[in-house]
């Protein structure tokens, strides 16, 4: 094997995807021609001079080294955004924006706990004008009751067509409702790698089924691939549920902290961090529930958030992005 070929084997045997094209820079006297897949490199071989050098990859494992690499990147920020229900309208967002107060805002994804679809097709309309976005995925909610999946109570909401209530919690609808969120967040053209938060509202006691019905929707986004689960969760709730995340994580095989979204109104300012909420492992923070704000002329009723990053979906997308086929003669 000539030197050329045996420093491409060192170089591409340690590599991702995205570093093929250093490679093969490394190895200009030989005019090799790569073809990439996605994934850490398992297994290559090479040929000869002027010949393709051919990889196979593991996706799975490189997902889970580009969760951990983006998880452990840096310090935390302090990046205002805000969330509203119902789409505010584009002249609206663009007067928001110009104002200059907040970075992102919360994008609704039609789910079965917020059926209005205003937030549908903004996507694009909402990154040209320089935001950030959270994509939120309003799941099932107890509501304080106790969930009876089995219950002629189920039975009967499933018969009046009801895709909201607290007896549809449970595991198999989590698997079933990440499979929706999936196709919803795919329809709306967001990248691969873009963070979804699953929306858990405040519960006094947690049942084993919205338990059973959460890590089954973290599990199965896992599984996918595509995105990246997260939880939007009261304070009360969230150590149990980050316990629950983490685990789930880590029996996929990824070493990275679940991106989470904490809400609580005691000791809230605009100059936090998300930790400061009391929670080390919050990304986001949201402090300020149900305000009117005036910017620019313009009056919105929102909810007031701040996080570690400017576009808190958007943290593990560039990365996956990099992981997408190369080809270079």
């Amino acid at each position: 094997m000539t030197h050329s070929a045996l420093l491409a084997r060192r170089l591409l045997r340690r590599a991702r995807a995205s570093w093929l094209c250093a490679a093969a820079a490394a190895v200009v006297a030989t005019p090799w021609v790569l073809r990439s897949g996605v994934g850490v490199l398992a297994s290559i071989e090479t040929t000869g001079p002027g010949a393709a050098v051919a990889a196979a990859y593991d996706e799975a494992a490189t997902r889970a080294d580009l969760l951990q690499l983006a998880s452990n990147d840096g310090a935390a920020g302090r990046h205002l955004g805000f969330d509203t229900s119902v789409y505010p309208g584009d002249r609206t967002m663009r007067t928001w924006k110009d104002a200059g107060v907040y970075e992102w805002v919360g994008y609704y994804l039609p789910a079965p706990c917020h059926r209005d679809p205003s937030w549908s097709g903004k996507r694009a309309t909402l990154t040209a004008m320089g935001w950030g976005l959270a994509v939120v995925y309003v799941g099932q909610q107890t509501w304080d009751r106790v969930p009876k999946p089995a219950s002629p109570a189920a039975r009967l909401a499933e018969r009046a067509g009801k895709r909201c209530d607290t007896h549809f919690v449970s595991g198999p609808r989590g698997v079933t409702e990440a499979a929706d969120a999936i196709s919803r967040t795919i329809a709306e053209g967001f990248a691969r790698g873009t963070v979804v938060y699953l929306d858990i509202e405040r519960m006094e006691r947690m049942p084993q089924a919205m338990r059973d019905y959460y890590r089954a929707w973290t599990r199965a986004l896992l599984a996918d691939g595509r995105y990246v689960p997260g939880v939007y969760v009261h304070a009360h709730n969230a150590d149990a549920v980050y316990r629950d995340l983490v685990a789930e994580y880590r029996a996929a095989g990824v070493d990275a902290e679940p991106p989470m979204w904490v809400a609580s109104g005691r000791g809230f300012h605009r100059g936090a961090s998300p930790t400061d909420v009391g929670h080390a492992f919050a990304g986001v923070w949201q402090g300020v529930l149900d305000v009117v704000e005036h910017h620019g002329g313009v009056s919105l009723p929102i909810d007031v958030n701040v996080a570690s990053v400017p576009s808190p979906s958007d943290q593990y997308a560039s990365l996956y992005a990099q992981t997408e086929t190369v080809a270079a003669d």
